[in-house]
């Protein structure tokens, strides 16, 4: 099984599991070995699952502008988890390849492994999503085309990603590409950094 083939079965199976319940604040019952990279990668799928749904609610017109606000932080807390996780799973990579001879016309991918892999498990959930919508047996003609017409192209897609991030993977592996990780610095969160923040002080 190949590194994508792994990921895309491990998303498939958070996104099936959290279904059963369908429910933002349903504990997650991680089946793997605890830090384990296939622990990480059910753990980043869980997180952009439920934050799928929380994106779904807030944008629900009749929501109490008070419970918008909470979910809003709810939110922003979870795209710290999701960025944390994502620098976590780069640093499997670096670890991974840290005696990888780098070759003399190497050269650096414009993401990371573990970015181009978080756009993999969004994918696992927009294909999810657009099944459903496909399923639907109370919708137009012009409804279950248009959708069917994007599941296709969400599958190829998914095709491409997990071949390019395949070809990266080897790159690095073969010195060929090499791998520099930049900590994110959302300034927003950081009470030093944010002058809405700071200014209160």
């Amino acid at each position: 099984m190949s590194f994508t083939e792994l990921c895309n079965s491990i998303f498939e199976k958070s996104i099936c599991e959290y279904h059963k319940v369908d429910n933002v604040d349903a504990p997650i019952q991680n089946p793997y070995p605890i830090k384990s990279i296939e622990y990480y990668l059910y753990l980043k799928n869980w997180i952009d699952t439920v934050q799928w749904h929380f994106e779904d609610i807030i944008r629900d017109p009749s929501i109490d502008p008070s419970a918008a606000l909470v979910l809003k932080r709810r939110i922003d807390k979870s795209n710290q988890d999701r960025t944390d996780l994502v620098e976590l799973i780069d640093s499997y990579f670096l670890d991974k390849y840290k005696s990888v001879k780098i070759q003399d016309n190497a050269q650096i991918n414009t993401e990371s492994p573990a970015w181009a892999i978080d756009r993999l498990s969004i994918l696992a959930l927009k294909i999810y999503h657009m099944c459903q919508e496909v399923e639907r047996t109370d919708t137009t003609p012009e409804h279950h085309k248009q959708c069917s017409d994007k599941l296709n192209i969400l599958l190829e897609q998914q095709k491409d990603l997990s071949s390019a991030i395949e070809q990266l993977l080897y790159d690095i592996e073969s010195g060929n590409k090499y791998m520099k990780v930049y900590k994110q610095m959302k300034m927003y969160n950081d009470p030093n950094l944010n002058p809405v923040l700071y200014g209160k002080k």
